[in-house]
């Protein structure tokens, strides 16, 4: 039998704080009006923990603190008794581990190809099993639901530690053979001190025997039957290993349209988007959860109204598809004309018309060549338009942001104009958390051809590949990292790099497009969690002047080391493939954001002469699960409120903002209160260190006018922001991405 007191005393370890508040006597006097005689072990285990829980107020939020020490505790037993394992140490024999779960099939066996047995007990050696009391309560608990290695009766057989070091050596197995145990050390002691998160399906799949590890895709639908079905098989076959995707449907014909010359034929792009709808639903990783799909639709997209209905609740349900998530791809002209004249007309055409009657893609260009192409096109009698004033189309995007919290926000001027590859391609389109942009185009279906193979008729069809992006994803914890110290910032993001750059060689690779898009630009994306967490660490209120000149050192900062250790694997493991004629070789990329310093010309000289090993370099992704882990803030964004309840399947646990006490307790806005205005202004400072983009939220109350939303938009425009992700209101509940959590 278990002794209450005892299991009080191990959790009061955990709280270093005022004794006169954190003290067995509370704790024992909730408790003795739940306990019982026939409780088991771990009952008494899990009624301390609740205790701790329900003790936990917004001026005592160190209970929490005691409540995960219990968690791991009980964990230890757990996998112990799933195990089957009687020694005191659950972490003693990493090889023995290593070995029993790649038998049961359960770990890939290429753990074990590549490290020798001797290799295995130097990194058991380096584990760090205390690192184990770093989690908070939310953290520990998620990570053993989600993350940790699971039985096929879903019992928990691995330890925090344990996964660490098998994404770390999973990570490290690129590396030369003598290199390998140096790298698998660092990707391990970054992670393990929560410094640094991979991406969700890294974090679950690395070191398993199917390792889909990248986030989310793109794909740009190509307006053909062939092509629509092509793009959906590609969506299915990425859900089901536990990737989203962003899908561009701006090629696409709109409704009426003609097909063949029979004009009228074209049922527009609505009934593509609820296919992909379906298969969302249909395709549900293995039970986890729903596919996650994005869909996109230029601003000019002759069936944008329509599209602009999809989630909405009023109106016709056979052209709703409510588990997709629109995305609309701005011009910076649509939000010139709203601040100027906002009564000006707004001209919808049919992309496949176009084509037809001028004989190029208006999709295909921005800027100034996109406008005046626009314009031309406008002024062509033989091109059908759909009129709506400015005012009206803004209208309908508002609304629709109100209710649903979408369609997000593509600046594809912004992104293009910014994009380091424009040599190369065109960005048309976002991810499905809008930080990913990196150059897109449709596969091509060619005509299938018929091979024997030993009389045989073999039927192989043949597809000249596009551009279709994959994110490699992994996040600085901004709160847990002492930005100001530069030998430690600059080591926690040279690993990220190689850790991601690693990735891409690794990757099973679920679309064969995937894999020869990934390997032709060696695309990245470097982010940022605990944002609102390291601001209050530094005593930098969120509204503050101060705010401004440290986001923009920071970032700045991230985004120098970043380069750096891209172009020194460059010098190391060769350049991608389309460095030559690249922003990065011609300089622009320097000269784009202002970077005139010394030390700036010193690199850029660098990276002329030995290349880049990545043509994209950095993406803010939103950090939903795995900032949770981290136990920092999500993201870039404040946080919602510095204590709340959250209830998941039936379960309340109270959730506070990170590290709080007296001394940060007003450092914490809510998001809610923080004038937007400055959030987008902040946003747009950032923006020019990040060569993608930024999960950007707007948090908006009842108070806010239309204007005063479309104004918000408007000055993102104004400030160079490359997207806007979700418009999050109190009376609206949107959920997070767990595909693109970093």
């Amino acid at each position: 039998m278990v002794d209450f007191k005892k299991l009080c005393k191990e959790a009061l370890k955990a709280i270093k704080d005022d004794e006169n508040i954190y003290n067995e006597e509370r704790l024992m006097g909730v408790l003795k009006h739940i306990v019982r005689d026939d409780m088991k072990e771990e009952e008494q285990i899990k009624s301390v923990i609740q205790v701790c829980l329900e003790l936990t107020k917004v001026d005592e939020p160190k209970w929490l603190e005691g409540a995960a020490r219990l968690y791991v505790m009980n964990l230890y037993k757990q996998v112990k008794k799933n195990r089957g394992i009687s020694k005191e140490d659950p972490y003693e024999n990493f090889y023995a581990f290593i070995t029993e779960l790649t038998k049961e099939g359960l770990y890939g066996e290429y753990i074990l190809e590549n490290y020798s047995r001797e290799d295995i007990h130097e990194l058991e050696k380096f584990i760090k099993r205390d690192r184990d009391f770093l989690f908070t309560y939310s953290g520990i608990k998620l990570l053993s639901e989600r993350y940790l290695i699971q039985n096929f009766e879903r019992k928990v057989l691995e330890l925090p530690q344990q996964m660490f070091m098998g994404i770390a050596m999973h990570l490290a197995i690129p590396e030369k053979k003598e290199e390998r145990v140096y790298f698998a050390k660092r990707f391990y002691d970054v992670l393990s001190s929560l410094k640094a998160t991979m991406a969700t399906p890294t974090m679950s799949n690395a070191r398993k025997p199917f390792y889909q590890l990248s986030s989310c895709f793109i794909d740009t639908v190509h307006d053909s039957l062939k092509g629509i079905y092509k793009s959906l098989d590609n969506f299915a076959n990425v859900s089901k290993f536990g990737g989203g995707m962003g899908v561009y449907f701006g090629k696409v014909r709109s409704m009426g349209a003609s097909i063949r010359g029979f004009k009228g034929a074209s049922g527009g792009v609505v009934p593509w988007v609820k296919l992909f709808n379906d298969t969302a639903i249909a395709v549900d990783q293995l039970g986890v959860r729903n596919g996650s799909v994005a869909v996109w639709l230029d601003a000019w997209h002759k069936d944008l109204p329509e599209f602009m209905q999809l989630r909405t609740n009023n109106g016709d349900d056979r052209k709703k598809a409510h588990d997709v998530f629109p995305g609309i791809c701005y011009p910076d002209l649509f939000w010139r004309l709203a601040e100027e004249n906002i009564d000006a007309n707004w001209y919808m055409m049919c992309p496949h018309e176009i084509n037809l009657v001028k004989g190029y893609n208006l999709e295909d260009f921005y800027g100034q060549e996109w406008e005046r192409r626009y314009f031309d096109c406008v002024e062509d009698d033989r091109i059908q338009k759909r009129v709506m004033s400015v005012k009206d189309m803004v209208r309908l995007i508002i609304k629709s942001a109100a209710e649903t919290g979408t369609p997000f926000a593509f600046y594809r001027d912004a992104a293009n104009k910014m994009n380091p590859n424009k040599h190369k391609g065109m960005i048309y389109s976002s991810n499905l958390c809008t930080e990913i942009m990196q150059n897109m185009s449709p596969m091509e279906i060619l005509e299938d051809e018929i091979v024997d193979e030993n009389g045989d008729k073999i039927i192989v069809q043949k597809i000249k590949s596009g551009d279709f992006v994959v994110c490699n994803l992994s996040s600085i914890v901004l709160g847990n990292v002492d930005v100001n110290n530069d030998e430690e910032l600059q080591y926690v993001v040279e690993t990220q790099i190689r850790a991601m750059d690693n990735v891409i060689d690794l990757n099973y690779y679920s679309v064969p497009f995937a894999e020869v898009t990934n390997k032709k630009y060696r695309g990245i994306g470097l982010g940022t969690s605990g944002y609102h967490h390291m601001l209050t660490n530094n005593k930098v209120a969120f509204t503050s002047e101060e705010h401004f000149d440290f986001a923009d050192r920071i970032y700045e900062k991230i985004n120098y080391y970043a380069i750096k250790a891209s172009a020194n694997i460059a010098r190391e493991k060769g350049r991608y493939d389309y460095f030559e004629g690249s922003d990065w070789e011609n300089g622009d990329y320097f000269k784009l954001r202002g970077y005139a310093s010394n030390e700036w010309k010193e690199l850029k000289e660098e990276v002329k002469k030995y290349g880049m090993r990545n043509g994209y370099i950095m993406a803010v992704a939103p950090n939903g699960s795995t900032a949770t882990i981290a136990g920092t803030s999500e993201g870039i964004d404040p946080v919602m409120s510095r204590f709340w309840m959250e209830e998941k399947k039936g379960s309340i646990t109270p959730k506070i903002a990170p590290n709080l006490s007296k001394e940060n307790f007003w450092f914490y806005n809510s998001a809610y209160n923080i004038e937007q205005k400055l959030c987008v202004k902040i946003n747009g400072i950032r923006q020019r260190h990040i060569d993608q983009s930024q999960s950007f939220n707007l948090y908006i109350t009842t108070d806010y006018t239309m204007r005063q939303i479309m104004n918000l938009y408007i000055e993102a425009y104004k400030a160079g922001v490359k997207s806007i992700y979700y418009v999050r209101s109190k009376s609206l509940t949107v959920g997070d991405c767990d595909s693109c959590s970093a």
